[in-house]
């Protein structure tokens, strides 16, 4: 029996009892929450101590407000839209040059704008919803590493792993990371408890926040058809079609607005050149970017984390592959397929934060010594920072 195929005690009758057993927090999650909370002090230090050290104007004598710290590049749009609407009446809330902001979903932003009915100050209610998000993520992680480590240690260390990530600044600001996963993770715990009806609500929620809650449906009907056929089960399988319904609605109304149910798609197309390339043409046009001196060094080492990122994924597909755990080889391949087929690489490192297969596999490895922890947390840590102090001082950071 493989740890695809493992049964958590009474899964099959889900009692009541087990049912409230999960919403309590033990000893692991408690600890899960505290870890959480202190790299969450420790990103807003980071923040504060940019905004003093780096800020934009070289003789500037205060630093920028700090929402302006916090909120950098795509905040804007998810802000105009939870302000003005993806299509705004007002023409003074029309941008001079279109944003193509089509292109994200509305979770996020349909989110902010509730949130704001009691937390007037955008930027806060992003970074609100992110913190909470956040929290329901990095529980849920931990619970999924619980049932494929041996340790209760080991969990953690892969809850620590993503918070330390190169990436990771994106979980704390008004980014879609962290509430992404607060859908994506506990739909596929629901999976694993071979609860499809909670599975596909959880997944309609992930799926009205980026496009890549389909790549988590894709792995969800896998690991139906590698489970529930001998269970049961068939007679759920129609609820895997819910988290269609929220991407087809957002295409309903992209057409009743512009005549086009794929704008969303165009518009990625038109601003951040996601256009179908082969994979070798993507790599060779980033390749070229990252090295052929045509760019400013700042960018030129972005795009040589983009190709790391897009390495580091193949790797993380291939050992899955190798384990049979096909359901999160899927998941993790649509995503390369996805991001390595456009013009260039963009936003895989950021990406890397929602492959959870990644970091409960670095856990395990770095839990076989502690020269590998120590390696990885010495790599990973400055990286961290770095990407960090990017962020916030306005500069690019995938």
């Amino acid at each position: 029996m493989t740890l695809l195929d493992r049964d958590i005690p009474g899964i099959r009758t889900i009692a009541p009892s087990v049912r409230r057993s999960r919403l309590r927090l033990d000893a692991g999650d408690r600890d899960v929450l505290t870890l959480y909370l202190f790299t969450r002090v420790a990103v807003l230090l980071t923040a504060y101590c940019t905004a003093w050290l780096f800020p934009r104007d070289p003789e500037a004598h205060r630093p920028e407000p700090f929402t302006a710290v916090v909120g950098q590049w795509d905040w804007n749009h998810y802000l105009h839209i939870a302000r003005d609407g993806y299509f705004p009446d007002d023409p003074a809330a029309r941008p001079e040059e279109w944003d193509n902001r089509e292109a994200f979903f509305p979770g996020f932003p349909l989110l902010l704008r509730a949130l704001h009915l009691v937390v007037r100050d955008w930027a806060a209610a992003g970074l609100l919803v992110s913190l909470v998000a956040g929290a329901v993520a990095v529980l849920a992680l931990g619970r999924i590493a619980r049932l494929q480590l041996p340790r209760a240690a080991d969990s953690r260390r892969a809850v620590l792993l993503l918070l330390v990530s190169p990436c990771a600044v994106f979980l704390a600001v008004g980014y879609t990371e962290s509430l992404f996963l607060a859908f994506a993770l506990p739909a596929w715990l629901a999976a694993r408890r071979h609860d499809w009806r909670l599975a596909a609500l959880l997944a309609a929620g992930a799926t009205t926040v980026r496009v890549s809650g389909l790549f988590l449906v894709a792995a969800l009907v896998v690991h139906f058809a590698l489970t529930a056929r001998r269970r049961g089960e068939l007679r759920s399988l129609p609820w895997l079609a819910l988290p269609a319904l929220p991407p087809l609605l957002y295409s309903w109304y992209l057409y009743g607005h512009t005549g086009d149910p794929m704008a969303w798609k165009h518009a990625q197309e038109r601003g951040w050149y996601r256009e179908f390339h082969t994979p070798w043409e993507a790599w060779g046009t980033t390749w070229e970017a990252a090295f052929g001196h045509g760019y400013t060094t700042p960018y030129a080492l972005m795009w040589q984390a983009e190709l790391v990122a897009m390495a580091v994924g193949l790797v993380t597909v291939a050992l899955l592959a190798r384990a049979r755990r096909w359901p999160e080889a899927v998941y993790v391949a649509l995503s390369l397929w996805a991001l390595g087929t456009s013009y260039w690489y963009m936003s895989v490192p950021r990406a890397t934060l929602l492959w959870w297969p990644l970091w409960v596999g670095l856990a395990a490895w770095t839990s076989r010594g502690p020269r590998r922890s120590a390696a990885w947390l010495c790599l990973s840590v400055p990286l961290s920072v770095v990407l960090a102090v990017t962020f916030f001082s306005g500069r690019w950071a995938g």
